[in-house]
């Protein structure tokens, strides 16, 4: 089965990812890991991928295309696998379908905006161990204060609201279209983000009819 998760920044495509990931034994590739492998392994699109980020530049589209499709084909994407954070835009759709990759579910998780902004602004990381609160949802036991090793919470600065803000603009702008796009070919599938983590999955698993 091959799956990609759509949805806002905030909108738990990661964490949904990760169980479905489990649950059907497939693997969750990503973007920023496929980039990191394909240079390590020194492959060719690895060293033109490697050539733009030592200039500090994006990758362009025909490079991430041929990292993704070199990963695909590795023998533990036989059975299926979830993409994340590709593709982004129309143009990275229609590229994957342009070299034959095509998707039986695209999982849109339907969040508002202001289900977001109130979701990632009060957000809080710990510095040193990576531990995340939130101020209303999951409040450490002393305000600023990591319960897990009591070093101090920060907010970080993509969490910040006018980011956050920039960040669904450019949601709604290049990567919402995606939903027209995977609707067309009947492969969308429209989930509600409410109620907890496991209320979703369990409308993502019956959408995929498991």
């Amino acid at each position: 089965m091959k799956l990609i998760f759509l949805g806002p920044p905030g909108a738990g495509k990661g964490t949904q990812a990760a169980i479905v990931s489990k649950k059907l034994g497939i693997p969750t590739i990503s973007t920023g890991d496929m980039l990191r492998a394909a240079v390590k392994e020194g492959t060719e699109v690895g060293r033109q991928a490697k050539s733009f980020m030592d200039a500090g530049k994006l990758v362009p589209d025909e490079v991430i295309i041929g990292i993704v499709a070199e990963r695909v084909e590795k023998p533990d994407c036989a059975m299926g696998y979830i993409l994340d954070g590709v593709p982004r835009t129309i143009a990275q759709a229609k590229a994957l379908e342009e070299i034959g990759i095509q998707f039986d579910h695209v999982i849109s998780i339907e969040t508002a905006d202001s289900v977001v902004s109130e979701r990632l602004v009060g957000r809080r990381m710990c510095q040193n161990c990576g531990a995340t609160f939130h101020i209303t949802n999951n409040p450490p036991k002393a305000e600023g204060v990591c319960d897990v090793c009591g070093h101090s919470l920060i907010q970080r600065d993509d969490d910040r609201a006018d980011t956050v803000r920039h960040r669904l603009e450019v949601y709604h702008r290049e990567t919402e279209p995606l939903k027209d796009f995977y609707q067309q070919r009947n492969v969308l599938r429209m989930v509600e983000n409410e109620g907890g983590i496991e209320s979703v999955n369990r409308r993502i698993m019956a959408v995929l009819g498991k």
